[in-house]
């Protein structure tokens, strides 16, 4: 028997846009669980991720293709908050001590004239405290400065989201990664009118503070790379929200009211659907660098888009003459091959199907949404990584998995995640038209199965979450899917403060 819901609920599920039978699809996940995948193979640059030898070839389709007409976009995740980065120097101000003593404080307060923040940290130490940097660490006041970097006295970098943080300085300039992207996506992102399409992802609480910076820096970067942005916003629709239970799996409820939770970055899948774009790179806000090091970033984006460009191409010709009707056997053999080699999709079945369910296989494997995903070598990073695994009508394909979607009480499974070459840094090139030029509807190839529950507390009170499909996990399971190996250098992503102090983020 479903859960009762009384008018209040209802009332609320309306205002979100959620039926009744979301939700209890929802609490049926609580109850029996999320399914974990089975798995074939780490994937590797033996089997199922390609290394590219003549990469001219791809940067040459990239360098063609981007002056043909087609609509380009760059689509950047950044709501989330920076909280994290922040974590070991929340500790700090709640710890028994005043001075630094762990490597971490440590080295944050022997570099700190560093940070791109500097200056305006130091100013708001004055205005706080009527002392600058020096004279606060000289006075042994380590934990005012931290707040004044953190708190809302201050900078406020506690609660901002990472976009906004003053990460890399040069010469003349001061930049956030809101501007690094906007200089990033004109090296490889630009259309033929000579315009940048680029759309962040924003939190409610602080969209207006991202439409602000653009408004103040979008006329100097517009001036200085010689071209014309179209900048774009949108946030988590509230009916990706998903709804929170107690530890008996019944509805939390807060004050008498449904707790509903943010669904998770897989949530976003509704966002780009919303782009009416040809093709969309997806990288994280956090994963920039200063303009010394962006020769590498560059080639190996227009790369991941060339092989793109080249494998849709061929998957269009192939479509073509299917829906033709106008082809032979042996032609048949030919699409299965590219479908096998170049797509890595096996059947053990297709040896078995006559011409005509073959075809509808072929068609059925060919007319999806395709995406080109970067893959580095295993350098101990957290994260998901590439796989091969069996898919629900039986067939073998390349998945990005997170470790919350592997058995790790099977030793084999164990032991196939230990063997991992690479990891997945979140670098995309998407393909999301079909050969007539129609836009796929990106809500249809995602594997509702592929979410997984967390443990949160609320009031003091425990509670277990649901996160929706990984944006590039489960929500994009159903596409086609092809892995190219990208050096580590295109890699540098800031989780911690710290990482600021890296020499791909000091270096202008």
């Amino acid at each position: 028997m479903g859960t009762i819901f009384n008018e209040n609920d209802k009332n609320l599920l309306k205002q979100k846009n959620v039926s009744e039978q979301d939700i209890q699809e929802q609490l049926n996940f609580f109850k029996s669980g999320f399914p974990f995948l089975e798995l074939i193979a780490a994937a590797s640059t033996e089997k199922g991720i390609t290394k590219v030898k003549d990469e001219s070839v791809y940067l040459k389709i990239w360098d063609d293709y981007s002056v043909s007409g087609k609509q380009i976009i760059k689509f950047v995740p950044a709501s989330g908050a920076a909280s994290r980065m922040f974590k070991s120097l929340f500790e700090f101000i709640d710890a028994p001590y005043n001075k630094p003593q762990n490597e971490t404080e440590l080295t944050f307060f022997d570099n700190i004239q560093k940070f791109a923040f500097y200056d305006e940290l130091n100013a708001a130490c004055i205005s706080n405290y009527e002392k600058n940097i020096t004279e606060l660490i000289s006075l042994g006041e380590y934990k005012n400065i931290v707040r004044s970097l953190l708190l809302s006295q201050g900078l406020n970098y506690g609660a901002l989201p990472k976009g906004l943080l003053k990460f890399h300085r040069y010469s003349d300039e001061i930049r956030t990664p809101v501007e690094e992207h906007l200089t990033e996506g004109a090296l490889y992102a630009k259309n033929s009118n000579n315009s940048v399409n680029i759309h962040f992802t924003v939190s409610p609480e602080h969209h207006a503070l991202f439409e602000t910076l653009i408004e103040e820096k979008k006329a100097h970067y517009e001036n200085k790379l010689k071209i014309k942005y179209n900048v774009s916003f949108s946030e988590q629709k509230p009916k990706t929200d998903t709804i929170a239970v107690d530890l008996n799996n019944e509805p939390f409820r807060d004050k008498g009211e449904l707790l509903f939770r943010p669904g998770g970055h897989g949530a976003l899948i509704e966002n780009l659907n919303d782009l009416n774009g040809d093709i969309i790179f997806i990288k994280n806000i956090d994963n920039v660098v200063p303009d010394a090091f962006k020769t590498t970033e560059t080639r190996y984006k227009k790369l991941l888009a060339g092989v793109l460009v080249s494998v849709q191409q061929q998957a269009f010709e192939y479509m073509k003459l299917i829906d033709s009707g106008d082809y032979t056997h042996d032609q048949l053999l030919e699409v299965l091959h590219f479908v096998q080699n170049t797509l890595n999709i096996k059947n053990p079945e297709t040896k078995l199907l006559e011409d005509v369910e073959l075809v509808l296989y072929l068609k059925h494997k060919l007319n999806r949404p395709i995406r080109v995903c970067g893959m580095v070598k295993n350098v101990g990073e957290p994260g998901g990584g590439p796989f091969l695994t069996v898919n629900s009508d039986g067939t073998i394909s390349p998945q990005i998995l997170e470790s919350s979607q592997i058995d790790m009480n099977d030793p084999a499974k164990v032991a196939m995640f230990n063997q991992g070459t690479h990891f997945n840094p979140v670098d995309l090139v998407c393909g999301v038209r079909n050969y007539k030029g129609d836009k796929f509807d990106l809500r249809k190839y995602v594997d509702k199965n592929t979410g997984f529950i967390s443990f949160k507390s609320k009031s003091g009170r425990e509670l277990k979450a649901l996160e929706l499909p990984g944006l590039w996990n489960g929500a994009m399971s159903d596409w086609n899917t092809i892995f190219v190996e990208v050096p580590i250098e295109t890699f540098n992503p800031v989780k911690v403060v710290n990482d600021l102090l890296r020499k791909e983020h000091q270096g202008v």
